[in-house]
């Protein structure tokens, strides 16, 4: 049985402007930003680059060729697919190992660096753990061959589709797609759009967990029927951090329309895909709808999120009318103090006994302080707010 190729890949919003700075970057190893040029040579180094091109397929895009034969093309809206062409049925899973090991260890980290500055990703994002979906491309394979690859793998097939090109097998994480012409370009495009696909609805995914996560965590701290004042402030800070999390999420879900509507724009209008658009077709209408439905549902948690920060804001301004309220009686007991020794005539002199009573005052005065610090900190302030039925969904 004869293997073509292995393909993985991934998405992540990126734009022209970020494409060129990828260009300088794998060309000479440098960057217009501050960063740090001897790592950043060190990075391009160690990409093992010997070509590097510049080119147009519907969108703009750059390939990559390494010492080892792997292919990396990086295009203009963030997709990313790398593919090898020197693996065997023998060898197979070391050879996609190998490949996932140069995305993870080398062109990943190299891409993040390059940019790590400017609006940083949700730390709920950063390090997700990513299953790639594996493509194993065959030539004329036989039908027990691929099943028997498909028994080694996910033992498992959810669907097939053919026509008169290729055929494709697709399990949880392996596609298997039978190559039946000289024609690499189709089952390549088939490819492309597949890892755009999966990696664009996996994200969106990812954002309606947070979504959730987020809001329970809101939940936890609201429906308690009090908190002690000392606590308010940590769940303030807890808030302005979900708060900053929402807004940047936010922003990443707003850019996604303009990506899909760009993709399936592409795809339909390109002679290769022809085929597979009955597959695929109806999922880009799918997704626009499914971005739509997020706008929404992070509207919602925008919303929430406020009134509960407005929530905090109030009892944070309670405690410190109340700690004003503390800050008085200690005053009125000073004041008290003055006016005993304007109006008796045993007010103290200045001597051990007068330096003994100022000390009492002033230990009387800092008591007093510490004691109501302490029945604020520990006062409850009840929550309220409105409740909500959380079984109807």
């Amino acid at each position: 049985m004869n293997i073509e190729k292995i393909y993985i890949g991934g998405w992540f919003q990126r734009t022209t402007l970020q494409l060129s700075e990828i260009y300088d970057f794998v060309r000479e190893g440098t960057s217009q930003l501050k960063l740090d040029k001897n790592k950043l040579k060190k990075m391009k180094d160690d990409l093992e680059l010997v070509n590097v091109e510049y080119g147009i397929d519907g969108l703009e895009f750059i390939m990559l060729t390494t010492i080892s034969g792997i292919h990396v093309k990086i295009f203009e809206d963030g997709l990313i697919v790398l593919n090898d062409g020197n693996v065997n049925e023998f060898s197979l899973f070391q050879d996609i190992e190998a490949l996932a090991a140069y995305y993870e260890k080398k062109l990943s980290p190299a891409l993040t660096y390059l940019f790590s500055l400017g609006a940083p990703i949700p730390k709920e994002l950063a390090n997700i753990e990513t299953v790639y979906p594996y493509f194993i491309v065959l030539n004329n394979a036989k039908e027990d061959q691929i099943q028997a690859l498909l028994s080694r793998t996910d033992k498992q097939k959810y669907f097939d589709f053919k026509n008169k090109h290729y055929d494709v097998v697709r399990g949880n994480k392996y596609y298997f797609i039978n190559n039946k012409t000289n024609d690499s370009h189709q089952v390549e495009r088939y490819i492309e759009e597949q890892i755009f696909i999966r990696e664009f609805k996996g994200q969106l995914h990812r954002y309606l967990n947070l979504h959730r996560i987020i809001w329970e965590k809101i939940d936890e701290v609201k429906e308690s029927a009090s908190v002690r004042g000392k606590d308010i402030i940590a769940f303030s800070s807890k808030i302005d951090g979900y708060r900053k999390t929402v807004n940047l999420i936010d922003s990443r879900i707003n850019q996604m329309n303009t990506y899909i509507k760009t993709r399936e724009k592409i795809a339909k209008s390109d002679n290769n895909l022809i085929e597979s658009l009955d597959l695929i077709g109806y999922r880009y209408e799918t997704l626009i709808n499914t971005v739509s439905y997020m706008q929404q549902i992070w509207a919602m948690t925008k919303n929430y999120l406020n009134q509960a920060a407005k929530l905090f804001d109030d009892l944070e301004s309670s405690i410190t009318e109340k700690s004003l309220d503390s800050l008085t009686i200690v005053t009125s007991m000073g004041v008290g103090a003055s006016l005993i020794d304007l109006f008796t005539e045993s007010a103290p002199s200045f001597s051990s006994f007068g330096i003994l009573y100022f000390f009492i005052l002033a230990f009387i005065g800092y008591a007093a302080k510490k004691i109501m610090k302490r029945i604020s900190e520990n006062r409850k302030y009840e929550i309220s707010d409105i409740e909500y039925d959380k079984n109807i969904k």
